[in-house]
């Protein structure tokens, strides 16, 4: 009898850990490329805050994590349809999003940055002299939904699905600015020549979060906790300052 019930007792405990071992093989998504935060480098490899921020995470969560790409506007119906478990793609904690997702603490915040060739003199402030203007967006972003309830009817407003196209647009001088998350301007526009800030940046939400399941609030638990310790260990500067010159955390 006391066989058995060790054997019993070995056979749950595989079971636990084997439960265990499957709620820690995560996926994450992200939508690449929208550098600094999530990009392939020169040898195909996924890199960039997100991805870099998200492998501590897992390291410190135990968890053995999977990343998937995928296009920001199939983001929240991905999750949803179980084809990832978390989305760490700089999505802005709004509180329409909030109906749908799970939120972690916001683990950082940027703001909304204005973005034109040199010789774009218009204030965009001004919405007299913004009509007619053509402006780009990511479809689907706190930027996006910015200019349309702000300078919807007055401007031209072209959605992209990636910030690359967006750029290329602006380049091509088929827009005349583009409003996105100021480090994806400081990277991919500021860093060529002939091109500048215009106007303020634009404080949005309530910083960005990692998204879940509404059910997995366990999950998030483990993930507020890790990120709370990346923080306070200092993993999280030490990565934060390989891709910004400033301070982004919460």
């Amino acid at each position: 009898m006391k066989k058995l019930i060790v054997a019993a007792s070995c056979a749950l405990a595989l079971i636990a850990g084997g439960a265990s071992a499957q709620e820690r093989n995560l996926r994450i998504a992200f939508d690449v490329p929208y550098e600094p935060f999530e990009y392939k480098d020169e040898n195909g490899e996924l890199t960039g805050f997100e991805v870099e921020l998200a492998e501590a995470m897992c390291e410190e969560m135990n968890a053995n994590c999977e990343f998937v790409i995928q296009a920001w506007d199939g983001m929240i119906p991905g999750l949803l349809a179980r084809k990832f478990d978390l989305i760490m793609s700089s999505m802005s904690i709004t509180p329409e999003r909030a109906e749908r997702v799970l939120f972690s603490e916001p683990y950082y915040n940027t703001p909304g940055g204005w973005f034109a060739r040199n010789d774009f003199s218009t204030d965009v402030t001004d919405m007299d002299a913004m009509k007619g203007k053509t402006v780009g967006v990511q479809r689907g972003t706190t930027m996006d939904t910015y200019v349309t309830e702000n300078m919807g009817g007055i401007v031209t407003i072209k959605r992209y699905t990636t910030a690359d196209d967006m750029v290329l647009d602006l380049e091509g001088e088929r827009l005349d600015a583009v409003f996105v998350d100021y480090p994806v301007g400081e990277q991919t526009i500021l860093s060529k020549e002939g091109f500048k800030e215009v106007g303020e940046s634009v404080k949005l939400g309530e910083g960005v979060g990692v998204a879940m399941r509404q059910r997995d609030a366990d999950l998030a638990k483990e993930v507020n906790a890790a990120l709370s310790t990346l923080k306070e260990d200092g993993t999280y500067d030490e990565i934060m300052k390989k891709y910004f010159n400033y301070d982004i955390k919460m």
